[in-house]
């Protein structure tokens, strides 16, 4: 039998899945990770789909919708099991699209999949006449007082926010962990946080060994994942709370070679002793600011705990660590009452510190937060104008990086390898995808077998511009050196 997954959202929902993966495999199920499509054909041997939601807009919201009802179609016998942001916020609205199949597991109970998949092994526990187990079985299950499920916890170590981990990666060749749920800041237009709540933290001891088994599962790199990395606030062996620069000064003096890649950080928590940390040849030279206006005045209305002039210092203090980095950041547009100047600042603010790419999202209002109600909101119009100003912000920044490192050798990952379409001589190249150091997305020819997460060295032949235009993966072109 099959457990059909699918995930929305950033880079921690993903890692929450390919854990929740692995619990069925190990279970003793199929899984499939292949994304469905329209084309897709039905899939009647799978008995539950998964779906790992996002709530950050509205449109993630829209996108989740869209695809539970795909699944419906395509795995006929299935349950649909629901969780996730989304589901933690809305359960009754995603309910309501087919009481009969669908399943919600609030978000910040979804490492209960764990006890989900024991209990699915131990046949019987939630059979029924009509197959393994029922729509209404399994919400009985996760509905039932701990009590009363004691015996189908029992195999289940203690159960938290992160239960959901794995050594081994489905869906990416470059290993991720997380190390902090959750957030303690009230940002007035952020529904996140009313998703996953206050910031929790995983023990230093149990990160270390994880990365340990990771290193010694040949993993040469790994990505820190969290809702809000400055925050990790993780208990030692000596009782006290370590901060993010003395959680990574640990693992540089514990592990020996895995190289260490952060996802996000808050410009104010980028301090001179972490980028003293940041400095070391095992952090790789890529960083995301979360940053979402120059203007001090919106960061104020957003409840933004900095200013713009500490996105500038952050930036300067990240690229005297690194030399050149790979810098992003997220930005939000058409924030209510956001004023022309207010946007002059904010692309004033890219263009002084040269991003090389911004994540560019229109204000989306979202039920809950202070910034549904602010006035005056924005015109979509205007958020469309001032995002496509944005991504031609971006697009620039990226080519103008990309071109910066044509000829000279970088270190890289394998991500995957591909056969292209067959040329006029009848022959298909194969091609390899990797990841640098400095997180370009690179195509070479492949000319002998490469493993997926095998580390490599590069050097970028050309910058694929229409791709960066059109938001394709692939950056650049490149050869194995």
């Amino acid at each position: 039998m099959t457990i059909h997954f699918e995930t929305l959202g950033c880079r921690l929902n993903h890692d929450e899945t390919e854990g929740a993966a692995q619990c069925f495999l190990r279970s003793g199920f199929n899984i499939d990770m292949e994304g469905l499509t329209a084309a897709s054909s039905e899939q009647p041997e799978t008995v539950l789909g998964v779906i790992n939601t996002c709530t950050v807009t509205g449109k993630a919201e829209q996108k989740a919708r869209r695809l539970i009802r795909l699944m419906l179609q395509k795995l006929p016998s299935a349950i649909v099991l629901v969780t996730g942001c989304y589901a933690e916020l809305d359960a009754e609205q995603i309910e309501q699209l087919c009481p009969d199949r669908i399943v919600v597991l609030p978000g910040r109970i979804k490492y209960t999949l764990a006890a989900v998949a024991q209990a699915m092994k131990k046949e019987g526990r939630l059979s029924v006449s009509q197959g393994f187990f029922s729509r209404n079985a399994l919400d009985a299950f996760l509905k039932a007082p701990a009590s009363s499920s004691k015996a189908i916890y029992s195999p289940i170590k203690k159960l938290d926010a992160f239960s959901l981990y794995t050594p081994v990666f489905e869906q990416h060749s470059r290993a991720s962990i997380k190390i902090e749920d959750g957030c303690n800041n009230a940002c007035t237009y952020c529904r996140i946080r009313l998703a996953r709540g206050k910031a929790v933290s995983l023990p230093v001891e149990e990160i270390v060994n994880r990365i340990s088994e990771l290193e010694h599962k040949g993993m040469n790199e790994v990505v820190f994942t969290g809702v809000n990395l400055s925050q990790y606030a993780g208990t030692g062996n000596d009782g006290r709370r370590h901060s993010f620069t003395e959680l990574l000064e640990i693992l540089l003096e514990r592990t020996e070679q895995i190289k260490f890649r952060v996802s996000s950080f808050y410009p104010q928590h980028v301090t001179d002793e972490l980028a003293k940390v940041l400095a070391s040849p095992r952090v790789q030279p890529s960083f995301h600011l979360s940053v979402q206006s120059g203007s001090d005045r919106i960061l104020s209305l957003m409840a933004r705990p900095y200013k713009a002039n500490t996105v500038l210092q952050a930036a300067e203090l990240l690229r005297n660590a690194k030399g050149n980095p790979f810098l992003s950041c997220d930005i939000i547009a058409g924030f209510p009452d956001e004023q022309d100047d207010d946007f002059t600042q904010t692309l004033e603010l890219c263009n002084a510190i040269g991003f090389s790419w911004i994540h560019a999202f229109p204000f989306s209002p979202r039920p809950g937060t202070l910034a549904q109600k602010m006035h005056p909101q924005i015109p979509e119009r205007i958020k469309g104008e001032r995002v496509k100003q944005l991504t031609d912000l971006a697009v620039n920044g990226k080519t103008a990086y990309c071109t910066s490192f044509i000829g000279r050798p970088l270190s890289a990952i394998v991500e995957n390898s591909r056969t292209l379409r067959r040329s006029e001589d009848g022959k298909a190249p194969t091609v390899l995808h990797c990841v640098s150091e400095n997180f370009l997305h690179i195509e070479c020819p492949l000319n002998e077998p490469t493993t997926p997460g095998s580390l490599i060295e590069v050097k970028i032949e050309s910058v694929l511009e229409k791709n960066i235009k059109t938001g394709k993966e692939i950056d650049c072109r490149g050869t194995v050196l």
